[in-house]
């Protein structure tokens, strides 16, 4: 049987209403120009600017983050949500991309990074206030950290505000008391601003939901949307950490850090604890 099909080489691409002439352009849209003239290397060196689109894209990547995780935020306030779970899935699929974004880093050699690392200064990702407010809102609360930003008002304001605010994990825990689960007033009543302390009766609530999902199931599907967003942040570390002793080894972080001993123990930083230690109990 002859295939109807036109051989490949001779399909025609120019017959398309193509708008030559264009009121608004793609470039113009994202603002192109603007956002590709953002890469400004201090050195010579090749390897620069990979470093530099590298944290540039992961920036970019965080605030979306932000955008979901805060809109996230409201729907659980408002008792909404499906549409809090499709912005926490998003939240979680942006995570691999930033995950991922390490595996491009460490194609760069110690070699490499030390022909243009004095180009830094004491600039550091520790410095990144996008970071900071998304560990602020999902609950990692430290009220020393905003004090890298006290130079720059604006951001310091912004940073104070969200640290002061209920984080994701407050929000939620308020949802399950209004559904009628006994989460104490210590837990719903508090400094929003100290760090967050695991509580027992928190933990029975959890459990209560894993016992019966078939009643509890959009509240078991936010808990298993929450440990998603978890598990992907703790991956996001590990993979900065491995990153970071493959390339400069165990000297001391830029920004003053104590590099990889700093980001080993930041692994043992938890945001939603009772919904790690339900799983022990059930």
């Amino acid at each position: 049987m002859t295939d109807p099909r036109p051989p490949r080489s001779s399909v025609d691409l120019d017959n398309e209403a193509i708008h030559w002439d264009q009121d608004l352009s793609y470039g113009q849209y994202l603002g192109l120009e603007t956002l590709l003239d953002c890469q400004h290397p201090r050195s010579d060196q090749h390897d620069e600017m990979l470093f530099i689109v590298i944290h540039q894209a992961s920036e970019l990547w965080m605030k979306l983050c932000l955008h979901e995780a805060h809109g996230a935020a409201e729907h659980i306030h408002r008792d909404h949500l499906r549409p809090a779970f499709k912005m926490l899935t998003r939240v979680a699929r942006i995570q691999e991309q930033l995950i991922k974004a390490w595996e491009v880093l460490v194609t760069m050699t110690p070699a490499d990074y030390s022909s243009f690392r004095d180009e830094l200064g004491q600039s550091s990702g520790f410095q990144s206030y996008q970071y900071r407010e998304l560990e602020f809102l999902l609950g990692n609360k430290n009220a020393r950290m905003i004090e890298a930003h006290r130079a720059r008002p604006e951001h310091y304001d912004h940073l104070k505000a969200v640290l002061q605010a209920p984080s994701l994990y407050d929000i939620v825990l308020q949802r399950l008391a209004a559904r009628g689960f006994e989460i104490p007033t210590s837990h719903l009543e508090r400094d929003w601003s100290a760090p967050y302390v695991a509580s027992p009766e928190v933990e029975a609530a959890w459990a209560a939901i894993y016992r019966d999902t078939t009643t509890h199931w959009d509240l078991y599907e936010l808990a298993e949307k929450l440990v998603d967003l978890e598990y992907n942040f703790q991956k996001w570390r590990f993979s900065h950490m491995k990153t970071v002793e493959r390339i400069i080894g165990y000297r001391r972080g830029t920004g003053g850090t104590a590099g990889v001993n700093y980001l080993v123990k930041a692994l043992d930083l938890q945001f939603f604890p009772e919904l790690w230690s339900v799983r022990t109990s059930l």
